[in-house]
């Protein structure tokens, strides 16, 4: 029976092609007649729409949908709606990190009154895009190991003018491959979405537009008065936070990024002029071997402060020691200890400089009161003494002055590194990027600061030692709110610091 209905198909597919060919080769068919043309009569009327003067990019007839509805596309990491009006992203939620209350991460919470990724037109027809009903070429996409790529292409055409946005998902990364190509439209921005990429307000750290151009990173805020333009090599825009930001990056060379104010907030968007424009889209954590492997210089995102380049190595030693050690609290214990070395030789100078003024205190006491109405000879006699004894006064501060860029650059580390984020130590500590939240890291480290203190030589009087005692106090307040990483690194530094004071005060003993 099968063979049978295959044959018969067969044969009927021969007697349509051959019946058409000899219809064409016996009964050729004639011209029509201009004068009988009635599809330019028809096009010529007054309220039917204009034809595009080239041809549209999808070579799609014009858009019939009137009701808009959303596409909803799930990755292994993220879960982003779409919306067919505007073909703009409504929604963006991050599967593989949670908030305070174990729920998902939305970084774009409201789309704000410009769409993200909205084509916004120059001239009269500048809303127009962003109310466009768009056909898409897919409602619901999933993607997995087993298909770990897909396309969403949005159409849009009214006769006048066509659109075209295509994005190319992949299952393992953050990034969207994004191509625009439009017929018949004057130049348009492409705005990166008002807050999208900014997840919590709250934090210290700069919320808000950025861009790079060149080697400058501006920053920009809901505090911005005016609008501006900017023009050259611009290698990204963004909105960021914290940790996590949603950026454009150029595959070819933009116009220019605009920054204004709307509403409450600053946007940010390129400029276009180009009829396709290509882009590399990216809204997820700024996590820095994830965005250098785009290489379009996101990286540079992850801002480490003034000592950057001080801050990064020790960046890679902590994710060295984490691949070994599976924990960063262990791998920030390791990380003191290593940057401990380097300054043991000139710490135990200090201590031992400090040793030597406290044993000279009392003859420096006696020239301070026997000179006390000749300021210059007092000088005099405070050198020769120095010299004497073979005391460099300035030798506690000079380790202290050279530890602060480590310093520095290991507080930026531990508190603005996304690794850090919800990476449980041990015990009651389950995010090092959050505080202790019952205080016990800080609280230990103020009393490791009151030991050390007391061990540690000084030259100061009773009064101002006393003033000094308060120190200890003032740090552990500060450190209440700290993220429980740089709370680690403080604690053990101080203890490493009182084992270096013990080994120094029994040796001058």
């Amino acid at each position: 029976m099968e063979k049978r209905t295959l044959l018969a198909v067969i044969l009927s597919l021969v007697i349509l092609l051959g019946w058409s060919f000899l219809q064409q080769k016996i009964f050729p068919q004639k011209p029509a007649p201009s004068k009988k043309a009635p599809i330019e009569t028809v096009a010529a009327a007054p309220e039917e729409p204009i034809q595009p003067r080239t041809p549209s990019p999808s070579g799609l007839p014009e858009t019939k949908e009137t009701t808009a509805n959303d596409i909803i596309v799930e990755t292994d990491l993220y879960k982003a709606v779409f919306s067919t009006e505007g073909a703009i992203v409504k929604s963006w939620e991050l599967k593989t990190y949670k908030d305070h209350n174990k729920m998902p991460v939305f970084l774009l919470k409201a789309p704000g009154t410009i769409p993200s990724l909205g084509i916004v037109l120059e001239g009269e027809n500048r809303s127009l895009p962003l109310k466009a009903i768009y056909e898409a070429s897919a409602q619901h996409i999933t993607l997995s190991k087993e298909k770990a790529q897909a396309e969403l292409i949005f159409t849009y055409s009214n006769g006048a003018m066509s659109l075209r946005k295509k994005f190319i998902f992949y299952n393992n990364d953050f990034k969207v491959d994004l191509s625009i190509e439009t017929v018949n439209t004057p130049s348009y921005v492409l705005p990166v979405g008002t807050d999208f990429g900014v997840y919590d307000k709250q934090q210290s750290d700069h919320n808000g537009p950025v861009l790079l151009i060149e080697s400058d990173r501006k920053e920009f805020d809901e505090k911005l008065k005016e609008k501006m333009n900017f023009s050259g090599n611009i290698f990204w825009i963004a909105q960021e936070d914290k940790y996590f930001t949603a950026a454009l990056m150029p595959l070819t060379p933009a116009e220019g990024a605009t920054v204004w104010k709307e509403g409450a907030s600053a946007e940010i968007a390129f400029n276009v002029k180009q009829p396709r424009q290509d882009f590399i889209f990216y809204a997820g954590p700024k996590e820095y071997d994830r965005l250098k492997n785009l290489n379009k210089g996101l990286e540079h995102i992850v801002d480490f402060g003034w000592f950057t380049v001080v801050a990064m190595p020790l960046f890679w030693v902590l994710k060295f020691f984490y691949k070994f050690l599976g924990n960063y609290g262990w791998a920030i214990i390791l990380v003191t200890i290593v940057v401990r070395i380097p300054f043991i030789p000139i710490l135990n100078k200090s201590q031992q400089s400090m040793k030597k003024m406290q044993k000279i205190q009392p003859l420096m006491a006696e020239i301070k009161e026997k000179y006390s109405k000749d300021p210059q000879k007092m000088q005099q006699e405070m050198m020769a003494l120095y010299k004497k004894h073979k005391v460099n006064p300035v030798g506690g501060c000079l380790p202290m002055l050279l530890q602060i860029p480590v310093f520095i650059a290991l507080y930026n580390v531990l508190n603005k590194a996304i690794e850090l984020r919800g990476a449980p130590f041990a015990l009651w500590i389950t995010d090092l990027a959050a505080k202790d939240p019952y205080y016990v890291l800080p609280i230990v480290m103020g009393a490791t600061m009151v030991i050390q203190q007391k061990m540690t030589p000084t030259t100061m009087d009773p009064a101002q030692a006393k003033i000094m005692m308060f120190m200890p106090i003032i740090f552990t307040f500060m450190f209440l709110t700290f993220p429980s990483g740089l709370v680690l690194y403080w604690l053990i530094n101080n203890i490493l610091g009182i084992i270096q004071q013990y080994y120094v005060n029994k040796k001058e003993a």
